[in-house]
């Protein structure tokens, strides 16, 4: 990769930093949920033991429960990131941490890496008062000390949503966009040297929080559109319609090198995923990579595999993406970007019933939220894509909880495997089996950092 601007406090790559780097990458932090499950608890931060060294490996160490009930915690992101660079002052020093049911938004203080605390609540009263916003979803730290937050729905719960600004105190400093256009909000990422931001399209809250329903497709009630920002001006420049061959467009993946203009998003319920760049001046979108859907015994519909999650490696040479319904983990070659080739596949539960087993225990649901080291050795999986949305196609996650497992990958010759030695028993938790969601690695990950 090229001319990357390395952040103080993003992933570097001199022998100091790569030890610092290595000891925060010994923890990870995921989100633990019982919103629900039926059981009256709080979600909460976990901390999980990811040092193959240490007596507590694929342990939580550390539980940080939120004061209230029901948030359902999601996507979460940090204050400072690659993009702070030019700040010597900035630190990855606090998670926010928002719930996408209550719309609160949590500020954690992880100066104490392995027990983190709360610094400040903020409430959705004073969101939607300030800007009219609620569901909080993808969170990412800017160069100038603001975070985003990308919101999908309006006070009702009513599309198209927008994006909320918190300046460095972590006060409202108000809406980021000057015009939508926009038909729904979900995820986003910013290319400044390309003055360019992309967002994709989930649906209105009111019509993903009870669960899904076939009838809100064809009711054009889920989003199909990619949208392509002017960063500077904080507009949409270009809409591409993704059809039917397009629904349900979720996380969005530029390339880590911030002279490239190549990035992916994956569609959740066409089950595919799609390359665009801008090779004239002009954003182009073509689609990459099918996954038929299957016959199920008891499905009216074939069943589509349902990419929730995608990532590409620091390298920018591999592209990962989780089939939630399905159940397998996919690892393609993006050497040439218009070109994926398969290079890796694991399954970890599905409706295919061709997951197996790890230390003994049968893997319940299907592989979800991935975050990958920055090395591109280490993927991690969790198996919980939202509580209505659980409890309606893995019912069982209720009583079993949630695992998180890790692949190994190989980065030289391609491929995945399942390591054995690791396996976090979301199901043994104090206060029952809790669903667990993303993660972060204190020190920055695949996912969160931005250069420019």
């Amino acid at each position: 990769m090229s001319n990357h601007n390395h952040a103080c406090c993003g992933p570097g790559y001199a022998s100091p930093a790569d030890a610092i780097q290595a000891e925060r990458e010994k923890l990870l932090y995921t989100i633990a949920l019982y919103t629900g499950t039926g059981i009256e608890e709080p979600d909460y931060l976990a901390t999980i033991d990811v040092d193959p060294n240490s007596p507590t490996y694929s342990q939580v160490i550390h539980r940080l429960p939120m004061p209230y009930i029901g948030d359902e915690l999601h996507h979460f992101g940090w204050n400072a990131c690659s993009s702070c660079h030019g700040d010597a002052s900035k630190s990855r020093r606090f998670l926010v941490v928002p719930g996408q049911r209550s719309s609160r938004i949590y500020i954690i203080d992880v100066a104490e890496t392995r027990s983190p605390k709360i610094h400040k609540v903020i409430e959705p009263e004073e969101i939607i008062q300030k800007t009219n916003l609620t569901a909080p979803h993808t969170v990412h730290c800017l160069a100038d000390s603001h975070v985003m937050i990308s919101m999908l729905g309006d006070s009702e719960g009513n599309a198209p949503g927008g994006f909320l600004l918190l300046n460095a105190d972590f006060e409202i400093a108000g809406r980021w966009e000057l015009s939508s256009g926009m038909n729904f909000n979900y995820d986003f990422w910013y290319q400044p040297r390309h003055n360019v931001m992309v967002s994709s399209e989930w649906g209105a809250p009111k019509t993903y929080y009870p669960g899904f329903d076939l009838d809100d497709v064809t009711a054009g009630n889920y989003g199909h559109h990619l949208h392509f920002w002017d960063w500077s001006q904080h507009k949409i420049i270009q809409s591409v319609d993704l059809g039917t061959e397009g629904l349900i467009p979720l996380e969005v993946r530029f390339h880590h090198d911030p002279d490239s203009t190549h990035g992916f998003v994956g569609t959740a319920l066409s089950s595919n995923v799609w390359h665009w760049h801008k090779p004239n001046g002009h954003w182009q979108v073509e689609k990459v990579i099918d996954v038929p859907s299957v016959d199920v015994e008891g499905w009216a519909i074939p069943v589509p595999s349902l990419i929730t999650d995608i990532l590409i490696s620091m390298s920018d040479r591999y592209l990962y993406f989780s089939n939630w319904l399905h159940g397998d983990i996919r690892q393609y070659d993006i050497s040439d970007p218009s070109q994926p080739k398969l290079t890796g596949q694991v399954w970890c539960g599905g409706l295919l019933s061709k997951g197996g087993e790890v230390q003994g225990r049968k893997l319940q649901g299907g592989p979800q939220m991935l975050q990958l080291s920055l090395d591109g050795k280490r993927l991690y999986v969790t198996n919980s894509l939202f509580s209505t949305w659980d409890n309606q196609f893995y019912p069982d996650l209720a009583k079993s909880g949630s695992y998180m497992l890790q692949i190994d990958c190989d980065t030289e010759n391609g491929g995945l495997k399942i390591n054995e030695n690791f396996y976090v028993d979301f199901g043994k938790e104090p206060a029952g089996p809790a669903r667990a969601h993303e993660m972060r690695y204190p020190g920055g990950d695949c996912t969160s950092d931005i250069w420019i």
